[in-house]
C-alpha cells in the first residue's frame, strides 16, 4: 500500500511565507498533491491511501477512487504515518511505501523503480536532494521499523533500517528528491522540464528565472562543485 500523508492545506508551506501569501501557498500545495496523485494513478499497480482529514484531499481521494485513512489529530507527518502503518499492517498489506505530497515531479516510472529495487524483506530509502531528509520509504513487511520525519530524517531512517538486519537499498531518484519547501526549491521545480500543474502555477507566480538571474537576486545558491585532484 502507498501512503501519502496530507496535513491541512489551508496552513500549508509556511516556509514559503516570505515569497507567497497563504492563499497562493494553499493553491500550490493543492496542485502539488494533484500532481502526485496523478503519478500514482498512472502507476495503478498498488493501493493508494491519502492519510488526511483535509477537505480538498478527501474530495480528491473520492474523485480518484483512492482509499482514505483518516488523520483526525492532524499533528504531524510522523504521527499520521504511524497510525496509517498500523491500519495497513492490520489489513494484511505486505508493504508500505510512504511518499510526501510535495514531490510534484514524481512519475509512475519512479514508483516502479522503487518496487523493482525492493528486497523480499527489507526497505528502500530515497533521500531528499540535500541528502538530509527522506522523500520515500518502502518497508516490507509493512511495519518493519518506525518512521520519524523531519529535516534530518535520512540518517536515522537508514540506521533503523539497518538495525532490522534486513536488506536496505538506498536509491537516488532526482524527481522524488525535489520536495518543495523553500523558495529555492520552488525555483528549481519551476525551471525543471515538464508541464505539471504545480510547475505551471509556479511559473505564473514568477519563479521561472534563469539560474544566473536567481543567483544574482540571492534567491538560489549555486550547487556546490566538487573538484577532483
Amino acid at each position: 500500500m502507498i501512503l501519502v500523508p496530507v496535513k491541512h492545506l489551508s496552513r500549508a508551506k509556511q516556509r514559503l511565507a516570505r515569497v507567497l501569501g497563504q492563499s497562493a501557498r494553499t493553491e500550490l500545495a493543492c496542485q502539488m498533491l494533484v500532481d502526485v496523485v496523478e503519478a500514482l494513478s498512472d502507476h495503478s499497480q498498488s493501493r493508494v491511501a491519502l492519510v488526511t482529514s483535509d477537505r480538498f484531499a478527501l474530495q480528491l481521494a473520492d474523485s480518484r477512487g483512492l482509499d482514505v485513512i483518516h488523520d483526525t489529530r492532524n499533528r504531524s507527518e510522523t504521527d499520521a504515518i504511524e497510525a496509517a502503518t498500523e491500519v495497513a499492517a492490520g489489513r494484511g498489506e505486505e508493504s508500505t511505501l510512504v511518499l510526501p505530497a510535495d514531490i510534484p515531479l514524481l512519475e509512475a516510472e519512479d514508483i516502479r523503480a522503487i518496487y523493482q529495487a525492493a528486497p523480499e524483506r527489507g526497505s528502500v530509502l530515497v533521500p531528499s536532494r540535500d541528502q538530509r531528509g527522506t522523500n520515500a520509504v518502502l518497508r516490507r513487511p509493512a511495519a518493519l521499523f518506525p518512521l520519524a520525519f523531519g529535516t534530518d530524517s535520512f540518517m536515522p531512517h537508514l540506521a533503523a533500517a539497518i538495525a532490522t538486519g534486513s536488506t536496505c537499498v538506498v536509491l537516488s531518484l532526482a524527481r522524488i528528491a525535489l520536495d518543495v519547501d523553500t523558495p529555492e526549491d520552488l525555483c528549481r521545480m519551476a525551471q525543471a522540464p515538464g508541464q505539471k500543474r504545480s510547475q505551471l502555477l509556479a511559473r505564473e507566480l514568477g519563479f521561472l528565472r534563469t539560474d544566473s538571474d536567481v543567483v544574482r537576486r540571492g534567491l538560489l545558491a549555486p550547487d556546490p562543485v566538487t573538484s577532483k585532484a
